[in-house]
């Protein structure tokens, strides 16, 4: 929950209008109206970057269920991989650039590097499994 929370931190500053304000569980629901984004867009960028997010409908959205409005993002991935709450300061810094650079494929390419280069720190398995 603490790397949530320091996400949802990072992210209002950065603008970004969460569902509630921020979080008390390890998932963040962010409305992307204000940031001209729909859900699915940013979904599919945010893939693009090897960023794992869902699109998800927000209160009183206004787009249709398959686009929506908003997204979804849970930390218990970045917290395996023994991620702490200093480093969602780079996460929402990566989020972001995807958002600002979402119709760019050439930039979600360099962004996905980063997101690559972030992660090699933070591996699922730090030792090999031997049998």
């Amino acid at each position: 929950v603490e790397n949530a929370q320091a996400l949802a931190t990072e992210l209002t500053k950065l603008g970004y209008d969460l569902v509630s304000g921020g979080t008390d569980t390890h998932l963040i629901l962010i409305d992307l109206s204000n940031k001209g984004v729909s859900g699915k867009a940013a979904e599919q960028a945010l893939g693009i970057a090897e960023i794992t997010v869902n699109k998800n409908m927000v209160p009183f959205d206004k787009r249709k269920p398959f686009v929506t409005s908003g997204i979804r993002i849970g930390t218990p991935a970045i917290t395996t991989r023994g991620m702490k709450a200093e480093h969602m300061v780079s996460v929402a810094k990566l989020i972001d650039k995807v958002i600002a650079n979402i119709q760019d494929e050439e930039k979600l390419a360099k962004i996905a590097d980063e997101v690559r280069e972030l992660t090699k720190a933070f591996p699922l398995y730090p030792q090999a499994l031997e049998y």
